[in-house]
């Protein structure tokens, strides 16, 4: 990795005894051993990881740990939403096992959002808990899935049913290895940062639309802001709610008719960050056709998504399926559906369950 460095800049999660810090800088990955260093963990430490990622950082980042005096072990996982299950869990629960990882030694995550929920839920889940650290390498993880401490994995019947809520130590962002990244990955990670904009902040989603062009060309002052600002709004939100109570479901904007797009699909059609794309289209038409919100606000966030070239309506799904389920979600509670709806551009709510008959009016007029 080549380079001039940029001062890293640090966002703080304050969670009480469970607090960590994001890092996040350009060309910084070859100093990750000495990160880890500071975290106090055992000296072996489990990289999981993926072909792709291996490919274009392993040895960067491997390098760096075993520099620092680390013992490094791999856990390969293929490429793909559908591997984060438990067939996965169980491959790397022997890898660890196999190789005499204690309590104290660390799972280290290397990758985007699969890899960090996959190797989180190990990490939560072996000897009853194990040091966990976060080194996101996607747009989409850098921003959303590497804070706030879900890990998980799927069901055939359900995106993530079976994890927990699990804190990393530390998360270590090099927004270099974006360069490196697919245009639908990055496009993919843009729909969780304009969720960021609608649920919290107006200012920063008319940035978004202001500065597009330097977003999408990765110029190093405004990308560094949307990847910043993303982590300091993700973890307001937490700090208040780390376990999801009331107010962190608002994160899950856009959250509850993707997932089921992406369910319905078997998680082949739409990579997450799609479907989340789709979903914030029929929320805020939801709200529309409820009349919280306004008709106006409601094509400002679907030209937003439009101009990151992401989807806003869908194909071969029936409404009723979706409605279905919808109700599957992990999220439901007593039966009811939590829908987060906009009020406005910058402020969001949370509302129980909405009339089947204006969700099919919504479905039928978003599907192609």
């Amino acid at each position: 990795m080549t380079g001039s460095r940029r001062p890293v800049r640090t966002v703080r999660v304050n969670l009480g005894t469970n607090s960590y810090d994001i890092y996040i800088g350009e060309y910084i990955l070859p100093e990750l051993g000495n990160y880890v260093q500071g975290l106090g963990v055992g000296r072996k430490i489990m990289v999981v990881t993926n072909p792709l990622v291996r490919g274009l950082y392993g040895q960067v980042a491997v390098d760096s740990l075993q520099q620092a005096g680390f013992e490094v072990v791999i856990g390969e996982v293929p490429d793909g939403e559908r591997y984060k299950s438990l067939d996965s869990a169980r491959m790397l629960y022997d890898i660890a096992f196999e190789n005499g990882l204690d309590r104290k030694c660390a799972v280290l995550a290397l990758g985007g959002g699969v890899i960090g929920d996959l190797a989180g839920f190990i990490a939560a889940t072996y000897m009853r808990g194990v040091p966990f650290i976060q080194v996101p390498t996607t747009l989409l993880a850098q921003v959303d899935s590497s804070v706030g401490g879900k890990v998980a994995v799927n069901h055939p019947k359900g995106k993530n049913i079976i994890g927990a809520f699990y804190q990393p130590k530390m998360v270590f962002a090099d927004i270099n290895t974006l360069r490196t990244l697919a245009d639908r990955e990055f496009r993919a990670g843009m729909a969780e940062i304009i969720k960021y904009g609608i649920i919290w902040d107006r200012e920063f989603f008319d940035f978004l639309g202001e500065e597009h062009l330097a977003i999408k060309k990765l110029k190093s002052a405004e990308i560094s802001r949307v990847v910043e600002t993303s982590c300091m709004i993700k973890a307001q939100v937490v700090e208040q709610d780390e376990t999801e109570q009331g107010l962190r479901a608002i994160l899950n904007f856009g959250h509850t008719f993707g997932h089921a797009y992406e369910s319905l699909t078997g998680y082949n059609k739409y990579v997450h960050g799609e479907a989340v794309a789709i979903g914030m289209v029929s929320a805020a038409m939801t709200a529309v056709r409820l009349g919280a919100f306004t008709g106006e606000e409601g094509a400002a966030i679907r030209d937003m998504i439009r101009l990151y070239g992401l989807p806003d309506s869908f194909e071969h799904l029936e409404p009723a399926d979706i409605i279905e389920s919808m109700y599957h979600d992990k999220k439901v509670t007593a039966g009811k559906v939590r829908y987060i709806l906009p009020e406005t551009i910058g402020k969001v709510r949370i509302v129980i369950d909405i009339p089947h008959a204006v969700l099919f009016d919504v479905l039928n007029e978003q599907r192609k």
